[in-house]
Parts: C-alpha cells; structure tokens; sequence
C-alpha cells in the first residue's frame, strides 16, 4: 500500500491511497488549534483499530460461514495532556 498525504495548510491534510484512489482529509480538533471539520489526524488511530477488529471477526466468520454483516462498533477516543497522546 503507497499513500501520499498532502498539507493543505490551515492544519489539513488531504490522504489519498494511491491503487484506489479514494482520499481521506483530516483536521486539527478544535482543542488543538484546529477547525474539527473532518477526522483528525488521532481519531483516525482509534477509528482504524476499530475497523482492524470487525475485519479480522469477517475473516473468521466468512472462513466458518456465520453472517456479521451489520456489526458495528463505537469508539471513543480520550486525548490526555503533558504530553498530548490518545
């Protein structure tokens, strides 16, 4: 997998996964410095290990033929200060 991330300025980037195409943007959160309007750059780490789970349960269950379809998962992401980490 090849992504190129572009700075956008005004702390967006926008992602783009180079075979497909597709493209993400993310913005700062407001708590830091930024606007909020898309995902950030953190809530992308917490949103991705919650996509990772439900892929790894669809391997397992199309593998032994149960239907998953539908499953879904909230996450919630706490940032804590000193130093800034999720």
């Amino acid at each position: 997998m090849i992504s190129k991330v572009v700075n956008k300025g005004d702390l967006r980037t926008e992602s783009t996964h180079l075979e497909s195409g597709k493209t993400i943007i993310t913005d700062a959160p407001v708590d830091n410095q930024g606007k909020g309007k898309a995902f950030s750059p953190t809530d992308l780490v917490a949103t991705a290990l919650a996509s990772w789970m439900l892929t790894i349960m669809g391997i397992v269950a199309k593998r032994d033929g149960i239907m998953i379809e539908g499953t879904t998962a909230e996450v919630e992401k706490i940032m804590v200060s000193n130093p800034r980490r999720i």
